[in-house]
């Protein structure tokens, strides 16, 4: 016989971390007058760190009076004592830390190959960090860069980098770049920029590691179109210059001609000219297509979390650029008329929808998802396939909280002409006198306020599988 144990043996860990007793690690943390000492157990540290294991086989690991002695003074006490209690009892607290000490901490968890704090650290800074991931591009960028380990994080940045450019191309510290990473971006075929736009960054981003090189391109000597050519070298192949209008590359690339390869020149006038021709050269597709959706309260990157939801994924399957589900809007309040005989005649016998409120002076925004279909016939349908949601800030997507129906017999109501959308025992409802939430019945309370709450406006998605 089993006995499920493991908190308990968690809360003993703790407590032998915690009580400082029969150590034989004295690890000292912290630089200058802000050493600490800290006390730990090596067969605790050989078993949960493969740096700690490394360390302990290796005979030049210094001993003193039986202990064995360690020495960090890059790593602060607090970050120490953090990383040692996960070590013991897998806690930690991050909620207290601020965005770069979670970004430093993860540095450290990986030169210390405590590979589930790596992964549990990554997981944090996309779930609940999201505010911090849009400043410092640069800086968060390089970091990442920079551990191999990183791989959730670095997927995530980028898609999140190509979905939303702006963040890094229209920050400051753009030019700042390193050349690799610039390098990766434009070779991603999601990187949603223009590719005008994408060359004129270059262009930026050239003229910033020469200062010195004029403006004005007409005016360069043979030295300086040496050294242009030098730095836009390696970018050349990535540049979809054929998606650049005829007009627009005439005027903002061709002057660049003379830092570009002749044959890359003729061929694009050559395109231009006669573009049904068959050229004897590679011709690169266009980047790909975001979906674009037709919302005024959500982004793109819902509708991927959408998604998800309605296939009842637990991770994030779907992203911006392989959403299963076309969404068509079929009603928006201020556009449609905010009635209840507007939202009927848009959406009713429309098949499944998802319903989109945001609530006024407030960023938040709820909503709930039916996969059948609006109507006037008056009666509950029961599913459990239905969801009702909330994201307390529309911005942070990351931070949307759904709950599906219990599958009882109110899971969605088609009412009569005095209600619009009704989902559950009133979990999320509009009718002739607003929309209202009188407690959690056939839903979980995904936050949703309780009574009756004012709303800017409200959409109606049909959802159609591709």
């Amino acid at each position: 016989m089993t006995f499920e144990y493991s908190q308990e043996l968690a809360n003993d860990y703790e407590k032998l971390f915690e009580e400082d007793e029969d150590y034989d690690v004295i690890i000292y943390a912290g630089e200058n007058n802000k050493v600490k000492e800290i006390h730990a157990h090596s067969n605790i540290l050989r078993f949960r760190s493969l740096y700690f294991s490394t360390a302990f086989s290796n005979e030049l690991t210094k001993k003193k009076d039986g202990k064995y002695i360690f020495n960090f003074p890059k790593i602060s006490p607090k970050f120490f004592k953090i990383i040692l209690r996960f070590i013991y009892c897998g806690k930690i607290d991050l909620e207290k830390l601020q965005g770069p000490d979670i970004l430093k901490l993860l540095t450290i968890v990986d030169e210390l190959k405590i590979q589930r704090l790596v992964i549990c650290i990554q997981e944090y800074l996309v779930e609940r960090q999201y505010e911090f991931l849009q400043q410092n591009p640069i800086e968060i960028l390089e970091t990442i860069y920079l551990h191999e380990n990183f791989t959730d994080l670095w997927n995530y940045y980028l898609e999140e980098i190509c979905a939303k450019p702006d963040i890094l191309f229209k920050s400051d510290k753009f030019i700042n770049l390193k050349a690799p990473l610039l390098e990766l971006l434009l070779k991603r075929d999601d990187l949603s920029l223009d590719e005008i736009d994408i060359w004129n960054n270059l262009i930026k981003w050239c003229f910033s590691q020469h200062p010195s090189i004029q403006k004005d391109v007409k005016k360069w000597n043979k030295e300086e179109i040496l050294i242009m050519e030098r730095t836009i070298h390696r970018f050349i192949p990535l540049i979809r210059f054929r998606h650049i209008p005829s007009a627009i590359f005439i005027t903002k690339v061709f002057p660049f001609r003379n830092i570009m390869p002749e044959n890359l020149i003729n061929n694009i006038l050559l395109f231009y000219m006669a573009p049904n021709e068959h050229l004897n050269v590679n011709v690169q597709s266009p980047r790909k297509q975001r979906y674009v959706c037709d919302s005024i309260i959500i982004s793109n990157k819902h509708f991927a979390i959408f998604s998800n939801w309605i296939e009842k994924k637990i991770e994030s399957y779907y992203k911006v650029n392989n959403i299963p589900y076309k969404f068509n809007l079929l009603y928006r309040a201020s556009r449609d008329g905010n009635t209840l005989f507007g939202f009927h005649d848009n959406c009713d016998n429309k098949g499944a929808t998802i319903v989109i409120v945001k609530i006024t002076n407030s960023d938040q925004i709820v909503g709930g998802y039916n996969p059948f279909y609006w109507s006037l016939s008056n009666k509950y349908k029961s599913t459990k396939d239905s969801f009702i949601f909330s994201f307390a800030n529309k911005d942070n997507v990351q931070g949307g909280v759904v709950g599906y129906s219990n599958g009882d017999a109110y899971s969605v109501f088609c009412g009569n002409a005095s209600y619009g959308p009704v989902f559950g025992g009133d979990d999320l409802s509009f009718n002739n006198t607003g929309w209202y939430r009188s407690g959690s019945h056939s839903y979980p309370d995904v936050g949703i306020p309780l009574n009756r709450f004012e709303v800017d406006d409200y959409e109606v998605f049909q959802v159609v599988k591709k």
